[in-house]
Parts: C-alpha cells; sequence; structure tokens
C-alpha cells in the first residue's frame, strides 16, 4: 500500500510538472544504505548535489528499485549535468561511474560491502 501511494504521487508529481513545461529524467544507479532515504551521506547528500542544479524542480530517490527520478527545466540544465551531479554525490549515474575520491567521502552504510 505505501508503495502504491508513493508511485501514485511521484505520478501526480510527474504529470504536473509535464503540464508547466518540465521534464523527467530516470537515473539507474546502486544503492547499498538500508536507510537511504534518512542517511545524511546517502540520500540526503543526493538531493543536495542534483537540487544545486540550476533548473532542478524535485528529486525522488527509489532505493527499492535503485532509481533517482529527477524533475527539471530543460532550458536551465539537462541529463548530462544530472547524472553529473550525481556522480560527485559519490553514486553512479547510469553508465557513468561516480569517482573514486566522492565514493570515499560516503559513510560505509553507503558503499558497496
Amino acid at each position: 500500500m505505501k508503495h502504491l501511494l508513493t508511485a501514485a504521487a511521484f505520478l501526480f508529481i510527474a504529470h504536473t510538472a509535464s503540464a508547466l513545461g518540465n521534464d523527467t529524467l530516470v537515473v539507474k544507479t546502486q544503492i547499498y544504505c538500508s536507510h537511504c532515504l534518512k542517511c545524511g551521506s546517502c540520500g540526503e547528500n543526493i538531493s543536495s548535489h542534483v537540487k544545486a542544479e540550476k533548473g532542478i524542480t524535485d528529486v525522488a530517490i527509489d532505493p527499492k528499485t535503485n532509481t533517482i527520478t529527477v524533475i527539471f527545466d530543460a532550458a536551465k540544465t539537462n541529463a548530462d549535468k544530472i547524472r553529473k551531479a550525481i556522480n560527485k554525490a559519490g553514486f553512479d549515474a547510469d553508465d557513468k561511474k561516480a569517482p573514486a575520491d566522492a565514493v570515499n567521502k560516503l559513510d560505509g552504510c553507503c558503499k558497496k560491502h
């Protein structure tokens, strides 16, 4: 039930963003932290790096599907810049690997065991 409500809320946000002229990007990543959405090194870290980009409307992290969904204004940013922001947070973004120095800054719970 919780997942259904989350999915419904996300679809509403995505639909609203689309109506406002925004684009949606779904990025595959690998999340190892069991408490990602509450973890400062993981969820908050990803969100803050992505939201630092101009034109970001919303960021939704789904640790169960290992995806990060970003709603953004394509006139202000693009998919490549968003993936780079995710990489700077220490996480892979689709086929772009995070740099080792960014990964090393993560808490142990956020790294591959």
